[in-house]
């Protein structure tokens, strides 16, 4: 069998990354991925899509992902290869030079449809033997205005925080006690609670939304409940952050900083909201189901 030539693409053959064909990819369409590179007024840079390719034919291919103003992808989150071609899909990965999470993009109740199960399991197995290791499944949101806006619970008052140091420390707090896998993880290396906290900051600012949007939540005597952040990513409006301080746990405060965060992003013209939350985070997720947010899509980390 000939040895396949794995390289990136380029703007004048990334047509290429739409040949990939073979009964391993059934059910394809469900993994909510459209391809478009930038040169055709989409998101991905061919110089970040790689493919393999066999006597000519592609068996193989990856796109990363990043912002329009990233000099380096942020995220893995297309990665597939024809039927009997984990091997290769695997070598890809392995001598692509970016070393970033795979976001696995699944439809909702993935396992439930064995074609759709099997497409998934064969990616994750591939990226693992290249190296990778699941670190959360995670729930994606959409709301959207005929969703119907909740109204607002009033128990909390939303306040600008303009001071950085101000907003560090309550995401230190958040994260001190946090069911998100991200933050843990963060937590837990080198770096610690400062390093999850300062990664939140860094992305809220890589967000290309106000400043002026982050707010802190009191109750009426003025006791810090937590913080949310309405944002815009470059796909569009979203839930950039709900987190509620430990010593304010217990109240159902995460129901209506998501309601805040909802309605500023509608009343600032946002026709349809993307949120996401970890599928073990069950007080979140009930959250953005009591709020009228569905889930769209599911998605798996590896790292």
């Amino acid at each position: 069998m000939t040895v396949p030539v794995i390289r990136p693409l380029t703007p004048s053959d990334a047509h290429l990354f739409h040949s990939l064909q073979g009964p391993s990819l059934v059910g394809r369409a469900a993994f909510g991925h459209r391809y478009v590179p930038v040169h055709e007024g989409g998101e991905y840079r061919p110089e970040w899509t790689w493919v393999a390719l066999r006597d000519g034919v592609v068996v193989a291919r990856a796109a990363w992902w990043g912002g329009p103003d990233d000099t380096e992808p942020v995220l893995l989150n297309y990665f597939d290869f024809a039927e009997g071609e984990d091997a290769v899909g695997t070598e890809l990965l392995r001598r692509a030079p970016w070393s970033v999470e795979y976001e696995l993009i699944v439809p909702p109740a993935w396992r439930e449809t064995p074609e759709v199960r099997a497409a998934a399991s064969a990616r994750i197995a591939a990226a693992e033997a290249a190296g990778m290791k699941p670190l959360v499944e995670r729930y994606r949101y959409e709301w959207t205005t005929a969703d119907g806006l909740p109204e607002r619970p009033g128990r909390l008052e939303f306040r600008e925080e303009p001071d950085d140091a101000v907003i560090l420390d309550v995401l230190r707090r958040v994260h001190s006690d946090t069911l998100d896998a991200h933050a843990r993880r963060a937590v837990e290396g080198p770096g610690g609670l400062e390093q999850a906290a300062q990664e939140e900051l860094d992305f809220f600012r890589w967000c290309p939304s106000p400043r002026s949007w982050w707010q802190l939540a009191y109750t009426p005597e003025g006791t810090l409940a937590g913080i949310h952040v309405p944002a815009h990513n470059p796909g569009g409006p979203c839930i950039g952050f709900i987190g509620v301080v430990p010593e304010a746990r217990g109240h159902g405060y995460g129901y209506d900083l998501l309601v805040e965060c909802t309605r500023f992003l509608v009343e600032h013209g946002a026709t349809s909201v993307a949120g996401a939350t970890d599928r073990g985070n069950v007080p979140m997720a009930r959250a953005f189901a009591r709020a009228g947010h569905r889930i769209t899509q599911e998605r798996v980390h590896l790292v």
